[in-house]
């Protein structure tokens, strides 16, 4: 399995980003898959996971301005962040697992249900 991220940068608070993960050998309509972030001095956190049946799960400080989803054709995992705020400064990491499981506050909170990580793409928001 291996993803790569894109689509991260520098913006200004109340801009928007969209990332891209792309998928190879792996399928990713078949799984749960997820974004993650680590802040400068922080533990990483579960961002927005998304099951294989389409459901999704989001950390309370995105919910609302953050949209996760998975493009079957493309075989890509994709995160359209909106209103961006300073605090969302990190890097951006795209997860695989291997399960058929739904998107979920235990998924988003369970890293080791990942079981392929990309490389991680920096996001910097400025106010």
């Amino acid at each position: 399995v291996q993803l790569v991220e894109s689509g991260g940068g520098s913006v200004q608070a109340g801009g928007s980003l969209r990332l891209s993960c792309a998928a190879s050998g792996y399928m990713v309509s078949w799984y749960l898959m997820g974004w993650f972030r680590r802040a400068p001095g922080e533990e990483r956190e579960g961002v927005a996971v998304i099951g294989s049946d389409g459901s999704t799960e989001y950390a309370v400080s995105v919910k609302g301005r953050f949209t996760i989803s998975k493009d079957n054709v493309k075989n890509t995992l994709d995160l359209e962040m909106n209103s961006l705020k300073p605090e969302d400064t990190a890097i951006y990491y795209c997860a695989a697992s291997d399960r058929e499981y739904v998107g979920s506050k235990w998924a988003l909170e369970t890293q080791r249900l990942y079981i392929s990580w990309g490389q991680g793409i920096q996001v910097t928001v400025s106010s």
